[in-house]
Protein backbone atom coordinates (compact mmCIF):
# COMPACT_ATOMS: atom_id res chain seq x y z
CA UNK A 1 0.00 0.00 0.00
CA UNK A 2 3.18 2.38 0.91
CA UNK A 3 4.13 1.85 -2.26
CA UNK A 4 1.39 2.13 -4.35
CA UNK A 5 1.43 5.42 -2.44
CA UNK A 6 5.06 6.43 -3.79
CA UNK A 7 4.98 6.11 -6.78
CA UNK A 8 1.45 7.93 -7.13
CA UNK A 9 3.57 10.81 -5.36
CA UNK A 10 6.27 10.41 -7.79
CA UNK A 11 4.26 10.63 -10.90
CA UNK A 12 2.99 13.73 -9.36
CA UNK A 13 5.93 15.38 -8.90
CA UNK A 14 7.34 14.80 -12.39
CA UNK A 15 4.33 16.31 -14.18
CA UNK A 16 4.25 19.14 -11.49
CA UNK A 17 7.80 19.47 -12.40
CA UNK A 18 7.33 19.31 -16.18
CA UNK A 19 4.51 21.32 -16.51
CA UNK A 20 6.53 24.33 -14.20
CA UNK A 21 9.21 23.45 -16.26
CA UNK A 22 6.60 24.34 -19.57
CA UNK A 23 4.91 27.41 -17.80
CA UNK A 24 8.59 28.85 -16.76
CA UNK A 25 9.77 28.72 -20.30
CA UNK A 26 6.78 30.81 -20.81
CA UNK A 27 8.49 33.37 -19.38
CA UNK A 28 11.45 32.88 -20.70
CA UNK A 29 12.98 34.46 -24.16
CA UNK A 30 16.38 33.90 -25.39
CA UNK A 31 17.12 36.32 -28.75
CA UNK A 32 19.86 34.91 -30.68
CA UNK A 33 23.61 36.67 -31.15
CA UNK A 34 23.44 39.39 -34.04
CA UNK A 35 19.57 39.45 -33.35
CA UNK A 36 17.01 41.87 -32.07
CA UNK A 37 13.58 40.48 -30.88
CA UNK A 38 10.42 42.48 -31.46
CA UNK A 39 7.12 41.55 -29.38
CA UNK A 40 3.64 42.27 -30.27
CA UNK A 41 0.33 41.52 -27.99
CA UNK A 42 -2.84 41.48 -29.01
CA UNK A 43 -1.98 43.42 -32.54
CA UNK A 44 0.10 46.22 -30.83
CA UNK A 45 3.58 46.30 -31.10
CA UNK A 46 6.27 46.70 -27.72
CA UNK A 47 7.76 50.06 -27.86
CA UNK A 48 11.09 48.95 -26.85
CA UNK A 49 13.34 45.66 -28.65
CA UNK A 50 15.27 42.79 -27.16
CA UNK A 51 18.68 42.63 -27.66
CA UNK A 52 20.16 39.65 -27.73
CA UNK A 53 20.32 37.32 -24.82
CA UNK A 54 18.38 35.81 -22.13
CA UNK A 55 15.43 37.61 -20.73
CA UNK A 56 12.92 37.08 -17.75
CA UNK A 57 10.12 37.52 -17.10
CA UNK A 58 8.23 38.63 -20.30
CA UNK A 59 4.95 37.87 -21.36
CA UNK A 60 4.04 34.65 -22.35
CA UNK A 61 1.46 35.91 -24.51
CA UNK A 62 4.19 38.09 -26.56
CA UNK A 63 3.98 37.30 -30.58
CA UNK A 64 8.17 37.28 -31.61
CA UNK A 65 9.30 38.81 -34.93
CA UNK A 66 12.87 38.31 -34.79
CA UNK A 67 15.61 41.36 -36.96
CA UNK A 68 19.09 40.44 -37.82
CA UNK A 69 20.75 43.86 -36.67
CA UNK A 70 24.30 42.05 -38.49
CA UNK A 71 25.79 43.80 -41.29
CA UNK A 72 24.58 42.67 -45.00
CA UNK A 73 24.86 43.72 -48.38
CA UNK A 74 22.52 44.41 -51.11
CA UNK A 75 23.27 44.07 -54.99
CA UNK A 76 21.57 45.98 -57.37
CA UNK A 77 21.67 45.56 -61.39
CA UNK A 78 20.22 48.91 -62.91
CA UNK A 79 20.30 50.55 -66.30
CA UNK A 80 21.86 54.01 -65.93
CA UNK A 81 20.92 56.78 -68.22
CA UNK A 82 23.87 59.20 -68.88
CA UNK A 83 23.30 63.11 -70.67
CA UNK A 84 23.79 61.56 -74.13
CA UNK A 85 20.53 59.54 -73.78
CA UNK A 86 22.50 56.19 -73.83
CA UNK A 87 22.19 53.77 -71.00
CA UNK A 88 25.46 51.95 -68.94
CA UNK A 89 24.56 48.66 -66.72
CA UNK A 90 25.93 48.92 -63.44
CA UNK A 91 26.43 46.55 -60.19
CA UNK A 92 26.01 48.58 -57.44
CA UNK A 93 26.18 46.54 -53.63
CA UNK A 94 25.03 48.68 -50.69
CA UNK A 95 26.66 47.57 -47.19
CA UNK A 96 23.61 48.13 -44.51
CA UNK A 97 22.02 46.94 -41.43
CA UNK A 98 19.15 47.32 -39.16
CA UNK A 99 19.02 49.80 -36.36
CA UNK A 100 18.04 47.57 -33.37
CA UNK A 101 16.94 50.29 -31.22
CA UNK A 102 14.01 51.31 -34.30
CA UNK A 103 13.01 47.65 -34.85
CA UNK A 104 9.76 47.90 -33.24
CA UNK A 105 8.94 51.23 -35.45
CA UNK A 106 10.03 49.17 -38.44
CA UNK A 107 7.92 45.96 -37.73
CA UNK A 108 4.75 48.96 -37.39
CA UNK A 109 5.10 51.23 -39.81
CA UNK A 110 6.81 49.20 -42.89
CA UNK A 111 7.31 44.73 -41.73
CA UNK A 112 10.60 43.05 -41.02
CA UNK A 113 13.66 42.98 -42.60
CA UNK A 114 13.08 41.89 -45.86
CA UNK A 115 9.75 44.14 -46.57
CA UNK A 116 12.05 47.08 -45.13
CA UNK A 117 14.78 46.62 -47.66
CA UNK A 118 12.29 45.93 -50.57
CA UNK A 119 10.10 48.63 -49.78
CA UNK A 120 13.11 51.42 -48.68
CA UNK A 121 16.64 50.64 -49.94
CA UNK A 122 15.85 49.11 -53.69
CA UNK A 123 13.45 52.24 -54.34
CA UNK A 124 15.31 54.50 -53.52
CA UNK A 125 18.59 53.32 -54.97
CA UNK A 126 17.24 53.22 -58.23
CA UNK A 127 15.98 56.28 -58.04
CA UNK A 128 19.42 57.80 -56.64
CA UNK A 129 20.96 55.96 -59.63
CA UNK A 130 19.13 57.83 -62.32
CA UNK A 131 19.88 61.23 -60.94
CA UNK A 132 23.51 60.51 -60.46
CA UNK A 133 23.26 59.30 -64.35
CA UNK A 134 22.20 62.95 -65.29
CA UNK A 135 25.31 64.18 -64.13
CA UNK A 136 27.48 62.43 -66.48
CA UNK A 137 28.22 63.80 -69.91
CA UNK A 138 28.68 60.74 -71.89
CA UNK A 139 28.49 56.35 -71.40
CA UNK A 140 32.24 56.16 -71.29
CA UNK A 141 32.67 58.65 -68.63
CA UNK A 142 31.65 55.71 -66.13
CA UNK A 143 35.08 54.14 -66.21
CA UNK A 144 36.90 57.19 -65.20
CA UNK A 145 38.30 57.27 -61.57
CA UNK A 146 36.73 60.60 -60.73
CA UNK A 147 33.01 59.95 -62.35
CA UNK A 148 33.24 56.25 -60.21
CA UNK A 149 34.17 57.86 -57.04
CA UNK A 150 31.92 60.86 -57.24
CA UNK A 151 28.88 58.07 -58.07
CA UNK A 152 29.48 56.51 -54.47
CA UNK A 153 29.67 59.36 -52.78
CA UNK A 154 26.42 60.80 -53.63
CA UNK A 155 25.01 57.31 -53.77
CA UNK A 156 25.84 56.54 -50.30
CA UNK A 157 25.09 60.29 -49.10
CA UNK A 158 21.69 60.12 -50.55
CA UNK A 159 20.79 56.45 -49.06
CA UNK A 160 21.91 57.38 -45.69
CA UNK A 161 20.09 60.79 -45.23
CA UNK A 162 16.77 58.87 -46.83
CA UNK A 163 17.11 55.56 -44.75
CA UNK A 164 18.50 55.87 -41.24
CA UNK A 165 15.48 57.87 -40.14
CA UNK A 166 13.74 54.72 -41.31
CA UNK A 167 15.77 52.49 -39.58
CA UNK A 168 18.51 51.17 -41.78
CA UNK A 169 22.01 52.56 -41.37
CA UNK A 170 24.14 52.32 -44.72
CA UNK A 171 27.85 51.97 -44.10
CA UNK A 172 29.07 52.44 -47.97
CA UNK A 173 28.16 51.97 -51.66
CA UNK A 174 30.23 50.20 -54.02
CA UNK A 175 30.36 50.21 -58.07
CA UNK A 176 30.94 46.21 -58.69
CA UNK A 177 30.95 46.18 -62.75
CA UNK A 178 30.10 48.47 -65.46
CA UNK A 179 28.69 47.46 -68.84
CA UNK A 180 28.41 49.69 -71.86
CA UNK A 181 26.24 49.48 -74.48
CA UNK A 182 27.54 46.89 -76.94
CA UNK A 183 28.27 49.11 -80.09
CA UNK A 184 30.25 51.98 -77.58
CA UNK A 185 32.40 48.88 -76.84
CA UNK A 186 33.12 48.04 -80.06
CA UNK A 187 33.91 51.45 -80.28
CA UNK A 188 36.43 51.36 -77.55
CA UNK A 189 37.84 47.58 -78.89
CA UNK A 190 38.25 49.82 -82.41
CA UNK A 191 40.16 52.78 -81.15
CA UNK A 192 42.31 50.44 -78.78
CA UNK A 193 43.33 48.74 -81.58
CA UNK A 194 43.86 51.67 -83.56
CA UNK A 195 45.93 53.42 -80.92
CA UNK A 196 48.23 49.79 -81.10
CA UNK A 197 48.20 50.40 -84.33
CA UNK A 198 49.88 53.87 -83.84
CA UNK A 199 52.16 52.56 -81.50
CA UNK A 200 53.30 49.85 -84.18
CA UNK A 201 54.20 52.62 -86.67
CA UNK A 202 56.15 55.08 -84.23
CA UNK A 203 58.40 51.97 -83.14
CA UNK A 204 58.90 51.00 -86.82
CA UNK A 205 59.69 54.79 -87.34
CA UNK A 206 62.07 55.02 -84.28
CA UNK A 207 63.43 51.93 -85.72
CA UNK A 208 64.07 53.12 -89.37
CA UNK A 209 65.22 56.83 -87.13
CA UNK A 210 67.80 54.77 -85.56
CA UNK A 211 69.17 52.73 -88.94
CA UNK A 212 69.26 56.04 -90.72
CA UNK A 213 70.96 57.55 -88.08
CA UNK A 214 73.95 54.50 -87.94
CA UNK A 215 74.21 55.06 -91.80
CA UNK A 216 75.10 58.49 -91.56
CA UNK A 217 77.46 57.89 -88.32
CA UNK A 218 78.92 55.29 -90.63
CA UNK A 219 78.87 57.27 -93.85
CA UNK A 220 80.39 60.62 -91.48
CA UNK A 221 82.89 58.34 -90.55
CA UNK A 222 84.07 57.34 -93.74
CA UNK A 223 84.49 60.94 -95.30
CA UNK A 224 86.34 61.53 -91.99
CA UNK A 225 88.58 58.86 -92.50
CA UNK A 226 89.00 60.17 -96.47
CA UNK A 227 89.72 63.18 -95.12
CA UNK A 228 92.71 61.65 -93.50
CA UNK A 229 93.97 59.37 -95.81
CA UNK A 230 93.73 62.52 -97.81
CA UNK A 231 95.65 64.47 -95.87
CA UNK A 232 98.31 61.79 -95.41
CA UNK A 233 98.82 61.76 -99.03
CA UNK A 234 99.31 65.22 -99.53
CA UNK A 235 101.62 65.33 -96.32
CA UNK A 236 103.58 62.44 -98.30
CA UNK A 237 103.40 64.40 -101.53
CA UNK A 238 104.82 67.21 -99.86
CA UNK A 239 108.07 65.18 -98.31
CA UNK A 240 108.48 63.88 -101.42
CA UNK A 241 108.40 67.04 -103.39
CA UNK A 242 110.74 68.26 -100.47
CA UNK A 243 113.22 65.34 -100.75
CA UNK A 244 113.38 66.13 -104.49
CA UNK A 245 113.65 69.86 -103.88
CA UNK A 246 116.17 69.59 -101.27
CA UNK A 247 118.76 67.08 -103.80
CA UNK A 248 118.05 69.30 -106.94
CA UNK A 249 119.75 71.97 -104.41
CA UNK A 250 122.73 69.68 -103.32
CA UNK A 251 122.89 68.92 -106.68
CA UNK A 252 123.30 72.15 -108.21
CA UNK A 253 125.46 73.12 -105.29
CA UNK A 254 127.67 70.38 -105.74
CA UNK A 255 128.25 69.08 -109.31
CA UNK A 256 129.99 66.02 -107.65
CA UNK A 257 127.05 64.76 -105.77
CA UNK A 258 125.76 62.65 -108.68
CA UNK A 259 129.05 60.92 -109.07
CA UNK A 260 128.92 60.17 -105.28
CA UNK A 261 125.41 58.95 -105.70
CA UNK A 262 126.99 57.11 -109.01
CA UNK A 263 129.87 55.53 -106.60
CA UNK A 264 127.86 54.27 -103.95
CA UNK A 265 125.90 52.77 -106.82
CA UNK A 266 128.80 50.90 -108.31
CA UNK A 267 129.80 49.51 -104.50
CA UNK A 268 125.95 48.12 -104.64
CA UNK A 269 126.06 46.59 -108.01
CA UNK A 270 129.65 44.64 -107.08
CA UNK A 271 127.90 42.74 -104.34
CA UNK A 272 125.31 41.08 -106.71
CA UNK A 273 126.41 37.84 -107.52
CA UNK A 274 124.79 37.89 -110.77
CA UNK A 275 127.28 38.54 -113.97
CA UNK A 276 127.69 41.55 -115.75
CA UNK A 277 129.07 43.56 -118.65
CA UNK A 278 129.61 47.00 -118.36
CA UNK A 279 131.48 49.22 -121.37
CA UNK A 280 133.56 52.31 -120.53
CA UNK A 281 134.58 54.89 -122.33
CA UNK A 282 138.02 55.15 -122.68
CA UNK A 283 137.93 58.99 -123.64
CA UNK A 284 135.37 60.42 -120.61
CA UNK A 285 137.56 61.94 -118.24
CA UNK A 286 135.80 59.04 -116.08
CA UNK A 287 136.01 55.62 -117.76
CA UNK A 288 134.27 53.52 -114.58
CA UNK A 289 130.21 52.49 -115.38
CA UNK A 290 128.25 55.54 -113.82
CA UNK A 291 130.88 57.71 -113.29
CA UNK A 292 130.53 60.14 -116.04
CA UNK A 293 127.10 61.15 -114.85
CA UNK A 294 126.89 64.74 -114.09
CA UNK A 295 129.52 65.28 -116.55
CA UNK A 296 129.09 68.53 -119.07
CA UNK A 297 131.50 67.58 -121.46
CA UNK A 298 130.01 66.72 -124.48
CA UNK A 299 131.22 63.45 -125.93
CA UNK A 300 133.11 63.64 -129.18
CA UNK A 301 132.58 61.08 -131.86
Amino acid sequence: MASANTQRNLVFYVVGAALLLYFGSLFVKTVPPGRVGVATIFGNVVAEGYSQGIHVPVNPLYRWTMYDAREKTHIETANVPSQDQLQTKLDVSVQYRIDGVMAPIILEETGDEVAAVRVHLVPKLRSLLREQGKSIVRAEDFFKEETQENLQVGLTDGLREYLEPKGIIVSAVLIRDITLPPFIVEAIEQKKEREQAVEQEKAELERVRTELQQHVARAEAGREAAVQEAERKRTLADAQAYEITQINNAIARNPAYIQLQSLEALKAISKDPASKLYFMDGSSPNPLPLMHLGDTQTIQR
